[in-house]
């Protein structure tokens, strides 16, 4: 037998942090924490705010860190990777501490500014340079922070994706990656740098944007007192480090142009790589850097989101006052159908699905006679899948061939309903992988220490559960037109 060799994975949710010991000789994950046992709290003061501290995050990984401390022998790990969520900004002063709550992914304060913003973009800029339209993305939110609180704003030192603080609080230099410049639409894929258009309308002064270094790499060592504090061997780097998708799609050898990943966590999100600059003018897909991208190898990612996935099956948890997600998806299987009742996923926010509109979600055809729990949790089960069958078709409008989809064998997709819904409505073949977020940057972190020569000896050992195929003439299918036509009404 090969001997031992461990790397450390971080995956930063905007529910919780999970942190994962794997070996990379063996190709497996030996010990994992997650933190905190319930979900992390948004804090939202108004109505479509949506707010973390970055302070509360560190604390969070600093728990788990001496949770895996106390049973194993951290000077054992190698090398770190970092999967964070995507399209937060986290402002920082000269000392390093954050100056306002980072607004993050699903926050949508700054709708209008990017739309005012876009109107003032040359259009060879947007389709050729930025790929996307500003939209609801970090350069938007720093500028709300200019337009609304100047005082906050004048005492910035540097902005930062949430990855970018974890790799800050780890070695003490501030920096960020190209691929996380592209998720806050301020790379310019023309130039590979920078995109000084975005930096001139937004009035952002090019000295705070950190550093870059790349993806999957040399990203600093960790600090001393870090080392010393979590059993870390001293000058132990971080050797990769990108967003919560690019990642996932990482984590299922979703890595070349044709590759399609799914997640359908807080957020439902399907993402295909290409090695294509791809611009969808009315911004319901976007194009970000994938994380293995290269001088040698282009690889970008299509990235479509619907932001009510998991919060939603949450939301019915809480409401209906279950126990477990578990049971809920039990009593969803022990009815044959939903009897007409339609659920529509979409209250978290804006969606870009819908040119980023606030449709709101919806429970449609409610019958206090005929509908009981069951009924309510599979018509949840059934519109978040069906919300993604929505993404599917419009990729394949765009001209992606979608055939399969790679997926983790966890969160809404360890239902076996939510799995037929897509499966058969979407008319997709299903590859179920035994891995995750956390376990996929510490993977990343093997690869970008160089433990692992190629991207094929990352993937040698990465074993698939089961391929779920379509059933012909399956139910899900004719719900599905169902539930469109009645969303066609409310988009």
């Amino acid at each position: 037998m090969s001997k031992p060799v461990y790397f450390l994975g971080i995956d930063l949710g905007s529910s919780a942090v999970k942190i994962t010991i794997f070996d990379a000789s063996a190709g497996r994950s030996i010990d994992t924490v997650t933190y905190p046992e319930k979900e992390m709290k948004i804090i939202s003061k108004e109505l479509g705010w949506a707010e973390q501290d970055p302070n509360y995050w560190w604390h969070c990984i600093e728990s788990g860190l001496l949770k895996l401390k106390a049973r194993n022998h951290m000077k054992d790990i190698m090398s770190i990777g970092v999967s964070y969520q995507m399209h937060g900004l986290v402002a920082i002063d000269s000392d390093g501490n954050p100056i306002i709550p980072s607004i993050i992914w699903c926050d949508s304060r700054a709708v209008e500014i990017g739309k005012k913003a876009e109107k003032n973009i040359k259009r060879e800029v947007l389709e050729n340079q930025i790929l996307n339209s500003p939209g609801n993305f970090t350069a938007s939110k720093l500028r709300w922070v200019y337009e609304n609180d100047k005082d906050s704003f004048s005492k910035i030192y540097k902005i930062m994706l949430p990855g970018d603080f974890i790799a800050f609080k780890m070695t003490g230099k501030i920096s960020t990656t190209p691929s996380g410049l592209s998720e806050g639409v301020m790379w310019d894929y023309h130039s590979n740098s920078v995109n000084n258009e975005i930096l001139e309308v937004y009035d952002i002064d090019k000295s705070i944007i950190p550093d870059i270094v790349d993806n999957i790499g040399n990203q600093g060592n960790l600090s001393d007192e870090i080392c010393d504090k979590f059993g870390f061997r001293r000058k132990i780097k971080i050797s990769y480090r990108t967003g919560d998708q690019p990642n996932n799609a990482f984590s299922l050898n979703v890595l070349n142009p044709g590759e399609i990943a799914a997640t359908a966590g807080t957020s439902a999100v399907i993402y295909c790589v290409t090695d294509k600059n791809i611009y969808d003018k009315d911004g319901r897909i976007n194009t970000f850097i994938h994380c293995n991208n290269s001088n040698l190898k282009k690889r970008n990612g299509l990235l479509l989101c619907i932001n009510g996935s998991g919060i939603a099956y949450s939301w019915i948890k809480s409401v209906l006052k279950e126990s477990s997600y578990k049971e809920m998806d039990e009593k969803s299987e022990v009815i044959n159908d939903s009897r007409g009742l339609k659920f529509y996923p979409f209250g978290n926010g804006t969606e870009r699905l819908f040119n980023n509109k606030n449709i709101g979600s919806h429970l449609v055809g409610l019958n206090f006679n005929t509908h009981n729990h069951s009924h309510i949790i599979r018509s949840t089960l059934e519109g978040i899948a069906f919300s993604m069958t929505y993404g599917i078709e419009l990729l394949r409008e765009f001209g992606v061939s979608v055939n399969t989809v790679r997926v983790g064998n966890a969160n809404l997709f360890l239902s076996k309903l939510f799995r037929d819904a897509f499966v058969n409505s979407a008319n997709v073949k299903l590859q179920l992988y035994d891995t995750n977020g956390s376990e996929g940057a510490a993977r990343g972190a093997a690869l970008g220490s160089g433990f692992y020569n190629t991207e094929k000896d990352a993937f040698s050992k990465l074993k698939m559960i089961k391929e779920i195929h379509p059933i012909k003439g399956e139910d899900h299918l004719r719900e599905y037109v169902n539930w469109k036509n009645f969303l066609n009404k409310l988009n």
